[in-house]
C-alpha cells in the first residue's frame, strides 16, 4: 500500500496541528463577568444561561471570535451535578453542556472562522475527602457526566481549568482522557505567593500534569498578567510541553456597586507579549477580560510573528493552486454506449438531443474520473454568517489531501446559510477544487431555478446534486416557506432539457449546458419501494450519477447494489464516520434517514475514547470493501471535522497517488 506524503500529513486533530505551527493561539476571556457586564445577576447560574439567554451566550461568543481568539471556551465553567444541584438544576447536566458546546459550535458557524470549540470544565465546589466527603470515584464520575454532554455537543478539545487542588485536577484529566482522544488543556491557578491553595509549586504541577498526559498545561484565573508571568515562568524551567496563560485583568473593584476590572486592554496585550516571550503558546484571559482586551492581545502577539493558522493556510493554498478550467468541458466517447437519447417533456414532447458532461470530460475532471476512476468528495456547510473563512481552509486542506471534489450543502435541514451558489464560486476560484453544488427546489421558483442554473454555469460551475430539500426549520423562525415549484425529478428534466440547449419555456439559450447531473438514494428509506420507485424516475429523467444516505454495514451495501443493479450509474456510497458511541446512539435515534445497526453501534460503545479513531476505523473499511463495487465514496463529517474524512480516505489508492504526485514522487510500498 502507498505511504501518505510526509510533508502532508492529514492532522489527527485541528488543536494539535495548530500547536505544530509557529505563532501564539489566542483565547477568549471571561464569560461570566461578560454576562455579569450585560445584567445577568451575581447570584445567577452563569451556566444556566445557555438555556435561558442563550442569544446573549451566543453573541458574547461571536464577539470573542471577531475579536481574534482562535480558542473560544464553551459556557459550563459550573456545569456539574454538585455546582448545578444548588440551583435545583443537577438533572440537567447533560442539556446545559451540550447546549454550551452546540451555542459555540452556533457562533463558529455565523462568524465563519475556523475557531476552535473548548468544553471548560471546571472544578467540583467542594472538597475532596479526606477533608471533605466528595471520594476520588464519585469526583472521577461527576466529571465524566459533564465530558459526556461536551462530547455529544462537539467540541473539539477540553479546557480544564482553575482548580486549585491538584488531586482534583488528576482526577479530571483522568475523566477526560477516558471519556474521549481529544487533547487537554489543563490549568491550575495560583495564589499571590505563587502555589496553588493547596500547596503546590508550578514545576510540582507542570512535573504531574505531565506525567498524567496533558497535551498544554498553563495557568487561569487567581491573579493578574504579572503574577501570572512569573509562575508561567517557573513552568518554563521545567516543563517539556506547551504552556497556556489566561490571567485575570488585574484585581477587581466595586464601582457604583458593581464590580469592575482595572487592567486595560493595551496593558493586557503588552503582558500578553511578555508572557509570549516566556515561552507560552496559548495566551487569552480570565474574568475581567472583554473582546477589547482579546483583541489587542491578538494585536500585539501577532505583530511579530502572524499565526500562521488555518485561514492563512487555505489562503497559501489557493495562491499556488491552479483554477479549474471555467470553459464547457471537450467531447469524448462515453463509457454507457453512446449519446443519451432525446429529453422529453411530462406531456411527450421531445425537445431535443441532450448532452452529457460524461460523454467527453475533460481528462483529469471529476466528471472524467467518474466510471473511470474511484472518486472522493467530502460534503462542505456554508457558514450561517458572513465568513467563509472555515469552509475555505476545509476545502483547501482536502484539496491538497487529493480528494476529488467538494460538495457544498444547500441550506441544510432547512436552516439558512450562505448562499450554496456564491460559496460554490469562491472554492472554485479561491480554492481551486471542483465543487458539486447541492441545488434543492425548496427556495426557488422555476424561473429562480433557471436564473440560477445559467448564473452557475457561466461561472464554471458543472456539477448539480438535484435535490427536492427539507421544509424551512420551524426554529429558525424566520417566516419563510418552501417554494417547491418542482421536485428532484423536475429538476433533473430541466437540467437536461438546458443540457439540450431549451430553457424552461422551450426557448433556445444561445447553446447547450455542460451540467453533470447527480440525484440522491436513499437505502434507509422506511418506504424503499417507493425510494426505489423515485430513483427509477430520477434515471429516466437523465441524472448521470447518484449519491447515498450514509451506510453503516456492508451487507446493506450488497443489498442495495442488488436493488439498483439493473441502473446503468455510477453510485457514490455516502459513509458518515462516527466520533463516539453517544454519537452513534444520537445519529440512530434521532436523525431521519440514518439507520446504524448494533453491532456497529455497540462497536462504538465498546471503544469508548478512542471513539474517534475507532469510527475512522470502520469508515475506512466501508470504503476498502466497497472500492471495487461503487464509482467512489461521499463522506459526511460530523461537527465540521474535515481531518476525520481526510484520515477515512487515506486508505483510497487514488488519494495515495495524489498525495505521492504532490510530494513528488511515486507511491510506496
Amino acid at each position: 500500500m502507498a505511504q501518505s506524503d510526509p510533508t502532508l500529513p492529514t492532522p489527527a486533530n485541528p488543536f494539535l496541528a495548530r500547536l505544530q505551527q509557529p505563532g501564539i493561539i489566542v483565547g477568549d476571556g471571561g464569560m461570566g463577568t461578560m454576562l455579569y457586564s450585560k445584567g445577568v445577576p451575581a447570584s445567577a447560574c452563569f451556566d444556566e444561561c445557555n438555556l435561558s439567554h442563550s442569544k446573549l451566550v451566543l453573541d458574547i461568543h461571536q464577539a470573542y471570535m471577531e475579536a481574534g481568539a482562535e480558542i473560544i471556551e464553551t459556557n459550563t465553567y459550573g456545569a456539574n451535578r454538585l455546582k448545578l444541584g444548588a440551583y435545583d438544576l443537577g438533572d440537567r447536566v447533560r442539556d446545559i453542556n451540550f447546549r454550551g458546546a452546540k451555542l459555540a459550535g452556533n457562533a463558529r458557524e455565523i462568524v465563519g472562522l475556523p475557531v476552535l470549540i473548548a468544553g471548560s470544565v471546571g472544578p467540583l465546589g467542594r472538597p475532596l475527602a479526606p477533608v471533605g466527603r466528595i471520594g476520588a470515584a464519585e469526583a472521577h464520575g461527576l466529571f465524566c457526566e459533564q465530558i459526556e454532554g461536551l462530547l455529544q455537543g462537539g467540541v473539539d478539545l477540553l479546557m480544564l481549568e482553575t482548580f486549585k487542588d491538584l488531586r482534583e485536577m488528576l482526577i479530571a484529566l483522568r475523566a477526560a482522557r477516558e471519556s474521549c482522544d481529544l487533547p487537554v488543556v489543563a490549568q491550575m491557578s495560583f495564589e499571590e505567593e505563587g502555589r496553588t491553595l493547596a500547596g503546590d509549586t508550578p514545576s510540582d504541577v507542570v512535573r504531574a500534569l505531565e506525567a498524567a498526559g496533558a497535551d498544554v498545561i498553563g495557568a487561569n484565573c487567581s491573579t493578574g498578567p504579572v503574577r501570572m508571568a512569573r509562575v508561567l515562568a517557573e513552568m518554563a524551567a521545567v516543563a517539556a510541553r506547551p504552556l497556556s496563560a489566561q490571567p485575570n485583568a488585574g484585581w477587581p473593584e466595586v464601582v457604583a456597586g458593581r464590580i469592575v476590572y482595572v487592567s486595560g486592554p493595551v496593558y493586557m496585550g503588552e503582558q500578553a507579549r511578555h508572557m509570549a516571550g516566556l515561552g507560552a503558546r496559548l495566551l487569552g484571559g480570565c474574568c475581567g477580560t472583554t473582546p477589547e482586551h482579546i483583541r489587542e492581545v491578538a494585536r500585539q502577539v501577532r505583530a511579530e510573528a502572524p499565526p500562521t493558522d488555518s485561514q492563512a493556510q487555505a489562503a497559501a493554498v489557493a495562491e499556488r493552486a491552479e483554477p479549474t478550467p471555467a470553459g464547457p468541458y471537450s467531447p469524448a466517447n462515453s463509457d454507457n454506449g453512446g449519446p443519451l437519447a432525446p429529453v422529453v417533456t411530462a406531456e411527450g414532447e421531445e425537445v431535443g438531443e441532450s448532452h452529457s458532461v460524461r460523454e467527453t470530460a475533460q481528462p483529469g475532471s471529476f466528471a472524467w474520473k467518474l466510471g473511470r476512476e474511484f472518486v472522493t468528495t467530502v460534503e462542505l456547510e456554508p457558514p450561517r454568517g458572513i465568513n467563509p473563512a472555515k469552509l475555505l481552509a476545509g476545502a483547501a486542506m482536502l484539496r491538497a489531501r487529493g480528494i476529488s471534489a467538494v460538495d457544498i450543502t444547500d441550506s441544510a435541514r432547512g436552516r439558512a446559510s450562505m448562499s450554496v451558489m456564491a460559496v460554490s464560486n469562491m472554492v472554485r476560484q479561491q480554492v481551486g477544487a471542483e465543487v458539486i453544488i447541492h441545488f434543492c427546489t425548496r427556495d426557488r421558483s422555476l424561473l429562480g431555478l433557471q436564473a440560477e442554473l445559467l448564473g452557475a454555469h457561466a461561472m464554471g460551475q458543472r456539477i448539480i446534486l438535484a435535490l427536492t430539500g427539507d421544509p424551512p426549520n420551524p426554529v429558525e423562525k424566520i417566516g419563510s416557506s418552501g417554494v417547491f415549484d418542482i421536485d428532484s425529478i423536475g429538476l433533473i428534466k430541466l437540467l437536461k432539457k438546458m443540457n439540450a440547449g431549451l430553457d424552461v419555456s422551450g426557448n433556445t439559450i444561445g447553446g447547450h449546458t455542460e451540467f453533470l447531473i447527480g440525484c440522491a438514494f436513499n437505502p434507509n428509506a422506511r418506504d424503499l419501494d417507493l425510494e426505489i420507485e423515485r430513483l427509477t424516475s430520477k434515471m429516466a429523467a437523465g441524472a448521470d450519477f447518484v449519491m447515498t444516505q450514509p451506510f453503516f454495514d456492508v451487507t446493506w451495501l450488497d443489498r442495495t447494489l442488488d436493488l439498483v443493479r439493473g441502473f446503468d450509474l455510477p453510485i457514490l456510497m455516502g459513509i458518515l464516520p462516527l466520533q463516539s458511541g453517544r454519537h452513534a446512539e444520537f445519529l440512530h435515534n434521532e436523525v431521519p434517514g440514518i439507520t446504524i445497526p448494533d453491532w456497529a453501534r455497540q462497536r462504538m460503545h465498546a471503544a469508548g475514547a478512542n471513539g474517534r479513531q475507532e469510527g475512522i476505523a470502520m469508515a475506512q473499511e466501508l470504503v476498502q470493501y466497497a472500492y471495487s463495487r461503487v464509482a467512489g465514496a461521499y463522506l459526511m463529517p460530523s461537527f465540521g471535522r474535515y481531518e476525520v474524512c481526510a484520515q477515512v480516505l487515506e486508505v483510497v489508492p487514488e488519494v495515495q497517488a495524489a498525495l505521492a504526485a504532490a510530494a513528488g514522487g511515486p507511491p510506496g510500498d
